[in-house]
């Protein structure tokens, strides 16, 4: 798929997977390495991880304030991390900020994986795909497709034959850790990396936007209707 221009204020649905569909989270320390890399490396600055630990460690001990003097590159509106790839929606707010995002995490990230795996050579499957976000029916349904990626998971071919026991499925998805979902219905999971007020707007509050998921789990799943979003 041709990836699209990327352009300031625009919303986009990004997908980086591993290479050969390699596991890029192998236990939790992993997966919090991953959420820590969306929020730090989201600034037009270079950062240093190392650094920003240090810091982080002396906020708290006390001995500073903390103070974000970050300048985003861009809004993470939602974001579902599988074990071998990722799904985010993101608001561009600087030139090319995607792609330094991007580039940021997927650097920062892979150094951090191959240095504890003893492993060598790129992490990722070439460069990153994007589809354009134009309407809001495309934001209902890319909400809806991001949020309930970790489907597979639990079902593994529900694409095919149909989601066969909703009511799991759904207990399992508000309480799936990397996910932004649970910071979607009012957990403060990872409050600090998404902005959701935008979007509970446009999806009615926490309860409208439980209420949408849900009825589409229970009554729907019909991949057709996501085509134009999907990214596999």
């Amino acid at each position: 798929m041709q990836r699209p221009q990327l352009v300031n204020d625009e919303i986009y649905h990004i997908v980086i997977r591993g290479v050969g569909d390699l596991a890029i989270f192998n236990n939790e320390k992993d997966y919090y390495r991953g959420i820590f890399s969306l929020y730090e490396f989201n600034t037009v600055a270079p950062i240093e991880i190392r650094e920003q630990r240090k810091k982080r460690e002396s906020v708290k001990a006390g001995k500073q304030l903390f103070v974000d003097e970050r300048v985003p590159l861009i809004e993470v509106f939602a974001f579902f991390f599988m074990p071998n790839h990722i799904h985010l929606l993101l608001r561009q707010l600087k030139t090319n900020g995607i792609s330094k995002f991007m580039k940021k995490v997927g650097t920062g990230y892979a150094n951090y994986f191959n240095k504890k795996y003893k492993r060598r050579g790129h992490l990722f499957q070439g460069k990153f795909a994007a589809v354009h976000i134009k309407t809001n029916k495309q934001l209902q349904n890319v909400f809806v497709y991001i949020h309930t990626n970790g489907v597979s998971l639990i079902e593994p071919n529900w694409k095919e034959k149909g989601i066969r026991h909703p009511r799991k499925i759904i207990k399992f998805l508000e309480s799936y850790k990397w996910s932004s979902y649970p910071d979607y219905l009012g957990k403060k999971n990872f409050p600090s990396v998404t902005k959701r007020d935008f979007l509970l707007k446009i999806m009615g509050g926490e309860k409208g936007y439980r209420q949408f998921v849900n009825d589409w789990i229970k009554h729907k799943h019909e991949i057709s209707e996501l085509k134009d979003i999907i990214l596999e």
